[in-house]
């Protein structure tokens, strides 16, 4: 496999194309940004904040890198990577953009299938949460095999409502249990490029909600609507039993979701009291492709 850097970002003050030079990305007007000593760069304008630290925190971000790196949803991102390749201009690089990567699993598992399949890669991992992308991108430098090694993918600090990114220079965007703005990918993506969205099915950790929740609520029905500038391709159901054998293990996936908040203090404390606990994974890959004439 080949990585190539990514270098299609755009300056988030101005839209302007940035250059990369000595360790700081720089657009013509004179605006900068350094790159961190921990390999990524901050691009979220203070202007642009809802609050001083928004999107997950260090501990749930903590929780999220211990439960993904023990593999449980493995199935879920070989299926991503799948989708993702599937992107792949025929004899070219697949510039593919992680718009809420977390905390970089989705990425990282990507690059290692495209390096079994020899494929050339150029990634761009992002996230509103500061503590994400410092994970992301330290876990990507204490996987290189080389010390010096380059890194494989960049990653930013900035927010899906304003990609700093330009126009047309992704052949595959990833929205994965995240916040979408279809607008936003759309203008992003190339004519062809395919969006890849994943979302909880119905029986998404069922189990887990019966324990936590006095009463389940009915099921939204999935939404038909297809975004401004995309058609629908295909949908894939990855669907699994998963059994998780320690308390940390529940104590995490519990974490690294919304029920965290949405449960009562009664609920945490019944999910806390379990040493295992056998849940479906249910998840909903929806693949989207960008028109040619999307006017966007």
């Amino acid at each position: 496999m080949s990585s190539t850097p990514f270098s299609a970002l755009a300056c988030p003050l101005d839209g302007n194309p940035m250059q990369l030079q000595d360790g700081t990305w720089r657009c013509d007007a004179g605006h900068s940004f350094d790159v961190a000593r921990q390999g990524y760069t901050h691009l979220l304008p203070v202007q642009h904040k809802r609050s001083r630290d928004p999107g997950d925190s260090k501990a749930m971000v903590a929780a999220r890198q211990r439960f993904l790196n023990a593999g449980h949803y493995r199935p879920v991102a070989d299926a991503v990577a799948r989708a993702a390749l599937s992107a792949q201009p025929e004899g070219g690089v697949l510039r593919c953009l992680d718009a809420g990567c977390g905390e970089g699993y989705y990425l990282r598992r990507l690059a290692e299938t495209a390096r079994e399949q020899d494929a050339a890669l150029s990634l761009l991992g992002l996230d509103i949460s500061k503590w994400a992308v410092l994970s992301a991108a330290r876990q990507e430098r204490a996987m290189s095999r080389e010390p010096q090694e380059p890194a494989g993918s960049q990653w930013v600090v900035a927010s899906n409502a304003r990609l700093p990114v330009l126009d047309g220079a992704l052949d595959c965007v990833l929205c994965l249990f995240g916040f979408p703005v279809y607008a936003q990918f759309a203008r992003v993506l190339a004519p062809g490029g395919v969006l890849i969205q994943a979302e909880v099915g119905p029986d998404h950790l069922r189990e887990l909600r019966e324990i936590i929740y006095p009463n389940l609520k009915p099921e939204r029905e999935a939404s038909q609507a297809v975004p401004d500038g995309l058609v629908r391709r295909d949908v894939e159901t990855v669907r699994f039993p998963l059994t998780l054998g320690e308390p940390q293990a529940i104590a995490d996936l519990l974490a690294m979701t919304p029920h965290l908040y949405r449960a009562s203090a009664e609920g945490r404390d019944r999910a806390a009291a379990l040493d295992s606990l056998s849940v479906t994974v249910d998840v909903r890959l929806t693949s989207f492709v960008r028109l040619a004439d999307a006017g966007v």
